[in-house]
């Protein structure tokens, strides 16, 4: 994949995941419901940063030990903000969406300009 199209995918679920957060705000008249959109937002950053930081074959056995520990480390905080903080876990769901919703943006991006050219 290409820098500008990893760089615009990280843009585009960044406001996903605000614009999602605001809109929880205001239909469920709670700012938990933009909290846990943002929490979901904040784990499935986590998860995209650590994929795209990818690993080197000559140290396979080390980047997999990252990669389970830094997984280790989203299911923790899928946990605390659950259980301890309590927030919707469809709030959460709807934030680590966000990823989602940006690759079709980036998808109906494509199909655009195939057609226009």
């Amino acid at each position: 994949m290409s820098e500008d199209l990893l760089e615009r995918l990280q843009r585009n679920a960044l406001v996903s995941c605000g614009v999602m957060a605001a809109a929880a705000v205001v239909i469920a008249r709670d700012w938990r419901a933009g909290a846990a959109v943002l929490g979901g937002g904040l784990l499935i950053a986590t998860s995209f940063l650590s994929i795209r930081g990818g690993f080197d074959r000559r140290r396979a056995r080390r980047a997999v030990l990252i990669i389970a520990g830094r997984y280790a480390l989203l299911a923790f905080l899928a946990y605390v903000m659950i259980a301890r903080l309590r927030l919707p876990p469809l709030g959460l769901m709807a934030g680590a969406s966000s990823i989602v919703a940006a690759a079709l943006v980036e998808a109906l991006r494509l199909l655009w300009t195939k057609k226009t050219t």
